[in-house]
């Protein structure tokens, strides 16, 4: 499988995962999606072990298919990064990266992700949110307004998260926040580290 928007921003994710990752150790990515992320972050940082995790089973075979030959990508695992208990399971990360999710779960699933991210990270482990945010509760662009309001029109409880309110939650779950990295189309880097 391949999707237009992992490809459109994948290199600028990789850029930004060079620039701030740890170069070794355990790499665990939520909600992997189609595997083109991993794949090129397990190329640029071979140092680190990756595991990748989607609830969707049809995208964990595309993620296995994508790996194939990638020594240092782990095979899929099932994951539901809104589910509370799995940051235990899963303790001793290095580095946890997660690409354009926030937007499309509620604030109540948000804050369980960053409470189980914040539990599976090893000291001073490092935790990546990449994705489109509000910005003192307003949108950046037109488009972004656009897709935020046809998210809450399918659903009301998801939609942009306000950067300010997802760095307080990065506080409350223990993680010390780094400044928001700016990237192109209006998204951003959120990185905390524990």
């Amino acid at each position: 499988m391949t999707a237009p928007a992992a490809e459109r921003n994948l290199h600028v994710i990789v850029q930004a995962m060079l620039a701030h990752a740890p170069q070794m150790g355990r790499a665990l990515e939520l909600a992997s999606g189609t595997g083109q992320h991993v794949l090129a972050l397990a190329n640029a940082l071979p140092g680190l072990t990756w595991q990748p995790s989607e609830v969707d089973p049809v995208r964990r075979t595309s993620i296995d298919a994508w790996a194939r030959d990638q020594d240092n990508i782990a095979p899929a695992i099932p994951l539901d990064a809104t589910a509370p208990g799995w940051g235990a399971l899963h303790s001793g990360q290095d580095l946890i990266l997660l690409v354009n999710l926030l937007h499309l779960i509620s604030e109540a699933e948000a804050r369980i992700l960053i409470a189980e991210a914040a539990t599976a990270l090893a000291p001073k482990g490092m935790f990546a949110i990449y994705g489109p945010f509000l910005r003192d509760g307003h949108t950046t662009s037109e488009g972004d307004a656009t897709f935020h309001a046809s998210l809450r029109a399918t659903d009301p409880a998801i939609g942009y998260k306000d950067v300010g309110a997802v760095r307080c939650w990065l506080a409350e779950a223990g993680l010390i926040a780094l400044p928001p990295i700016f990237m192109p189309t209006n998204n951003l880097m959120l990185i905390a580290r524990r």
